[in-house]
């Protein structure tokens, strides 16, 4: 199995941090990654508990932290926090200009890269400047939250163009296809394996979680299923140049596609 790596990551789990004994189990749920939460699952009134609680000791898969937002009383002193730590990345919420997300990269001082959370309609509108900022690694759609700004329903057809508009944004700067948001049903773990079959279908390459029973539905549907890797073994083995393989053409573009489903094989040296 290669280890994950920030570039990697298909089903990060998000831990309140103001929960520290819950920071070991959450790292055998069989997540490939931790992400530390400052933000949403931590009420004002504990978020210094929750920072004092910060480590990364206690695992050796990524841990990142997603501090609180630009705009709030808590985001100098979580900066401050996590340049004292080995941290993967820091998770940027409510990324909406490119200034602003400069300026946390600025203040990390390459200490960590950070994964820009785009949650609102002016995060959208920049996304293709935020994902091209120089320590800005990854993408990651903030769906519950994009949909309470505009007000509109928390559906998959409704976001297509917003997830559409974060796969592009992230090819173009060159980095790691982006994270889907969460999936907020818990009690089935087919409409998750669902959810991020679609995002996985649209060019997305791994999905937020929130439970630990979500986490096995997320890789399956991330990796690459048995009909998949048949054909994409057949497209490899056809030869060069412009072929029919089940009844359909064959050329390099299609090579390259069937490679990418190889390559995300576990032992295939890749993600």
């Amino acid at each position: 199995m290669v280890r994950s790596t920030l570039h990697t990551l298909r089903a990060p789990l998000f831990v309140p941090g103001n929960r520290p004994e819950r920071f070991a189990k959450a790292a055998a749920s069989g997540a490939d990654g931790m992400i530390l939460d400052l933000e949403d699952a931590v009420a004002a009134e504990a978020k210094t508990a929750a920072r004092t609680a910060l480590r990364c000791d206690f695992t050796a898969l990524p841990v990142m932290v997603r501090i609180n937002a630009v705009q709030t009383p808590w985001h100098a002193a979580d900066l401050l926090a996590v340049r004292q730590l080995p941290v993967a990345a820091v998770m940027l919420p409510k990324a909406e200009q490119p200034e602003a997300v400069a300026a946390v990269v600025a203040a990390l001082e390459g200490h960590a890269p950070v994964v820009a959370l785009i949650e609102s309609a002016a995060g959208l509108a920049h996304a293709r400047a935020i994902a091209a900022l120089p320590g800005v690694e990854r993408l990651a759609f903030g769906s519950v939250d994009f949909c309470a700004d505009l007000g509109c329903a928390h559906q998959y057809a409704v976001l297509l163009p917003a997830r559409f508009e974060l796969v592009l944004a992230s090819r173009l700067a060159g980095i790691a296809a982006p994270l889907d948001g969460v999936t907020t049903r818990l009690d089935d773990p087919a409409i998750t394996q669902a959810d991020a079959r679609q995002a996985r279908d649209l060019g997305m390459s791994g999905k937020l979680c929130i439970h630990p029973r979500q986490i096995v539905a997320v890789q399956a549907a991330f990796a690459p299923d048995a009909a998949e890797i048949d054909w994409a073994q057949r497209v490899l083995a056809s030869g060069d140049g412009a072929v029919a393989v089940d009844g359909a053409m064959v050329d390099e573009p299609v090579r390259i596609r069937a490679r990418a489903i190889l390559a995300a094989l576990p032992d295939s040296g890749t993600a």
